[in-house]
């Protein structure tokens, strides 16, 4: 058995390889959404690592946390508390974003998990429980007594590994029409999860 991950707070030059992840973990969406304000000469995931560079922001290298192995980033969670519900409506959104976001209004009060994701080759080796349990670990020590996650209602895998970490369904938005692979095509979840303080 492979020892556990170290897990440490997000650095500034992390934030390259926060955005490989965060786009894994959005399935494509954030790179869409990227290239949406990219220059043509500029990729993508170089407007995503901008923004992960910044101190301000849900997509903050701040909120994040790194795992590693040998010294190499392995993973990422991205989470923060939401306190107040988003003022955009989700009609004057982007179609990927907008079941996303409508669902975030219902997260008022809880430790949100924005992203997780694993590099390919350590996937099944308790990195993504390793560090959904250092998410919580800040949620207990910010005081908060639930957390929150969304994943698509297909994505099996994903759905597994919260519910077997404790999360249950507690709501849904149907996906809308969009330009992203893989495309889904059902439902939106938010995954509750109350915490033992």
């Amino acid at each position: 058995m492979s020892p556990s991950p170290r897990i440490r707070p997000a650095e500034p030059s992390d934030a390259p390889t926060l955005a490989k992840l965060i786009d894994i973990a959005g399935e494509g969406i954030p790179r869409w959404l990227w290239s949406r304000s990219s220059s043509d000469r500029q990729d993508p995931l170089d407007v995503g690592a901008e923004r992960a560079h910044r101190t301000e922001g849900g997509f903050s290298y701040r909120n994040a946390l790194v795992a590693e192995r040998d010294g190499r980033p392995i993973g990422m969670v991205l989470s923060y508390a939401i306190d107040t519900a988003p003022d955009d409506d989700p009609d004057d959104l982007p179609a990927p974003i907008a079941p996303f976001v409508e669902l975030e209004a219902q997260s008022v009060g809880t430790w949100y998990v924005n992203a997780l994701a694993v590099s390919a080759g350590w996937r099944g080796a308790g990195v993504g429980s390793a560090l959904m349990q250092a998410a919580e670990d800040l949620a207990l020590k910010a005081g908060y007594g639930s957390m929150s996650i969304q994943v698509y209602s297909q994505n099996a895998g994903a759905v597994q590994l919260y519910q077997r970490l404790g999360y249950r369904d507690h709501a849904r938005a149907r996906v809308r029409e969009h330009p992203c692979q893989p495309y889904y095509d059902e439902d939106v979840l938010l995954l509750l999860k109350p915490l033992n303080s």
